[in-house]
């Protein structure tokens, strides 16, 4: 194990119990834990224990841990009761004392999103990441909000056709939520493009000074004399950026551009971009992918008086709200 970079506790050796249906296995991803095995790469089980386990950037989780090493490295996964996972997400990823009924769209979203995840990821060793690649969780929650929220909302899933959606979330959508095929290369019918207000998110609006130093490190390009907007996606929001430098013009694309510099370096793909000297200065609307319910704008909604039922049919139009036990997931 790579011993100085993670503090970990495994404790209680037992033999570590299976939940199967009602079990979610998280890959946990941390500082020196932060790769997703490639698809092909071959897998060895070293060793399952109950108890557990402290990370530099986590209380802790808890739950059954199982231990694999292949070609490049150690991986941890978690296997926890699907419940006491959603309650785990809700908390890392909805804000403090967010208003109950958010809170309650945002546990059927997780714990949807988390199944079909589930379905998709049939044949990994996991069905989902620790980190924003997924869903974030750093653990057992301790909230009581949230708890009830999620106990309220127990085993309800949206569904289309009988199957769990893809149910994809982002903090602040900035006025208009995206397309999911401008992001992920293909369409969903609940996933359509709506109107927000995420008025109060602290990500509503903002700028970004940024080096053209910093942005030739992250392009791995060298003299990048200017940056400027390419092409725009069917809801306005940037697809291309043209990078013009000495002697030739990059193209890349956007949402590629925010991953090389950073998510948070970049929020979202809704910006405009001018030159001031050495620096390129953005600014922009949002923070995240844009697809599907923004969290900012359901937490609007929900100080409005809307129900986390009004909240889900809006952001998920033509889908069911079901017990996955009815559909048997």
């Amino acid at each position: 194990m790579r011993a100085g970079i993670l503090a970990i506790v495994l404790c209680a050796a037992l033999a570590a119990p299976l939940y199967g249906a009602d079990g979610i296995r998280v890959l946990i991803m941390d500082k020196g834990f932060g790769k997703v095995p490639a698809g092909k790469e071959t897998l060895t089980k070293l060793d399952e224990v109950q108890g557990s386990l402290i990370t530099a950037s986590t209380s802790g989780y808890r739950g059954s841990f199982e231990v694999w090493r292949g070609p490049d490295g150690l991986y941890i996964i978690n296997e926890v009761p699907l419940e006491e996972y959603v309650e785990g997400v809700v908390t890392a990823e909805s804000g403090k004392d967010w208003a109950y009924e958010a809170l309650k769209a945002q546990a059927v979203v997780v714990r949807t999103y988390a199944l079909y995840q589930k379905m998709q990821g049939a044949k990994r060793t996991y069905d989902v990441t620790s980190s924003v690649l997924h869903q974030l969780f750093k653990g057992q929650n301790s909230d009581p909000a949230v708890a009830a929220a999620v106990r309220e909302t127990r085993g309800q899933i949206l569904v289309y056709d009988g199957e769990p959606i893809a149910a994809y979330y982002h903090s602040t959508s900035g006025g208009r939520t995206e397309l999911p095929e401008e992001v992920f290369g293909r369409s969903y019918p609940y996933l359509t493009s709506v109107k927000t207000d995420c008025s109060l998110s602290p990500y509503s609006f903002w700028t970004r000074r940024i080096p053209i130093t910093e942005i030739e490190k992250a392009l791995g390009k060298n003299n990048i004399l200017e940056l400027s907007i390419k092409s725009n996606t069917a809801t306005g929001r940037v697809k291309e950026v043209a990078v013009r430098g000495n002697p030739s013009t990059l193209v890349i694309e956007a949402k590629e551009l925010r991953k090389k510099l950073g998510w948070k370096r970049l929020p979202s793909t809704d910006f405009t971009v001018k030159k001031e000297g050495d620096l390129m200065v953005f600014e922009g609307r949002g923070y995240g992918h844009g697809v599907g319910l923004c969290q900012w704008s359901a937490l609007e909604m929900a100080l409005k008086g809307k129900s986390y039922k009004d909240i889900l049919s809006y952001f998920y139009p033509g889908t069911e709200l079901v017990d996955r036990a009815s559909v048997g997931f």
